[in-house]
């Protein structure tokens, strides 16, 4: 069975999005990315959801001295923990019910290259003991066998669990978390990488242009720009390229002035309930006349000169698209509806 990733032929084409990036916290973590490919050693990549920890193991391996041996990979989350032992170590015909035949496993697969343990934290306890026997000796024994198997695999972990803090409440061995912790790089959220967003999206939508098969990409206004700088993009990289691909989808005229973010976000949704009455008590309040400077205007006009202003703000920052406009504010359509009768339609 093979179990060679596909990372290496999709590393400089289909998955290479992950790996652009002209920021300070990119271009720091490639460098001590490259670094680390170059001792033998096990690496622990740490990162959220979406910040591309199997590409950034994948350039760990082909930029090592392993680069010609096999890349292996293994999502531990996916399997259930009866599963992962069989498939990390293998089994011999008849170790349990279905095995007819003996079968190799991910270490098998891996040996003289490197093996990748995506959401290493699932690892049930007794598995993660047989990964350090391989860490610490290079041997085990597949599962139903009783002879030693060895081979030579750099190990690289990843995970967005607090492995310590598991380890502390016993949930992860102490012993391997020290093995294979060599190295630990922290992979930076696209938060941290404010300038690399455009970059990625003119990449995700020329993309997306290209697979519709469109004349030209769409544009995006100063108004969609400045959502997806503003954007604080928990899914990171993998989120953004959703969002930027279903703005291209959705595109009509060549200009993408409006970003969905949630595609959840029902239209039909109702209103936001009204504001709680206030607590204010007269009691407390201080004189207007306390409160105000020499000829300063009455409050209820003040009040009404701001709403007006931030009106028209957003309706300009918006492109006078009054549902943007309302979005911008934290409103409601009808609400937003409501001060600009108020306002605009008087002229003021």
């Amino acid at each position: 069975m093979n179990y060679r990733s596909n990372a290496a032929s999709e590393a400089d084409s289909e998955r290479v999005h992950e790996a652009l990036g002209q920021s300070d916290a990119f271009l720091g973590f490639q460098e001590n990315l490259s670094r680390a490919a170059k001792v033998d050693r096990p690496v622990l990549l740490v990162g959220e959801r979406g910040t591309g920890k199997e590409l950034a193991a994948a350039r760990l391996h082909y930029l090592s001295s392993r680069w010609k041996e096999p890349f292996v990979t293994l999502n531990c989350a996916t399997l259930s923990p009866t599963l992962i032992e069989s498939e990390l170590f293998g089994h011999e015909a008849g170790a349990f019910t279905g095995a007819r035949g003996r079968r190799t496993g991910r270490f098998e697969a891996a040996d003289g290259g490197t093996l990748f343990l995506d959401e290493l934290g699932a690892v049930p306890l007794e598995v993660q003991e047989k990964i350090l026997r391989v860490v610490e000796y290079g041997t085990f024994e597949r599962v139903g066998g009783s002879q030693p198997v060895h081979v030579d695999v750099r190990i690289v972990g990843a995970t967005n669990a607090n492995l310590p803090a598991l380890a502390a409440q016993g949930r992860f061995k102490q012993d391997l978390l020290d093995r294979l912790s060599f190295e630990v790089l922290f992979l930076p959220p696209l938060r941290q990488r404010k300038e690399d967003i455009m970059l990625l999206v003119q990449h995700f939508a020329a993309r997306m242009a290209t697979e519709m098969g469109l004349a030209r990409t769409p544009e995006f206004s100063d108004v969609a720009v400045a959502a997806l700088e503003n954007y604080g993009w928990p899914g990171n990289a993998r989120e953004l390229k959703n969002v930027v691909e279903r703005a291209v989808y959705r595109s009509e005229e060549g200009i993408i002035s409006e970003i969905a973010f949630d595609p959840f976000d029902s239209p039909m949704a109702p209103a936001m309930p009204p504001a709680p009455p206030s607590t204010f008590s007269e009691s407390t309040a201080v004189p207007a006349r306390e409160m105000t400077a020499p000829h300063a205007k009455p409050f209820k006009e003040t009040v009404e000169e701001l709403e007006c202003s931030l009106i028209r703000d957003a309706l300009q920052r918006a492109n006078y698209n009054q549902k943007r406009a309302a979005a911008l504010l934290g409103l409601t359509y009808d609400q937003f509806r409501g001060y600009y009768r108020k306002y605009m339609n008087q002229g003021q």
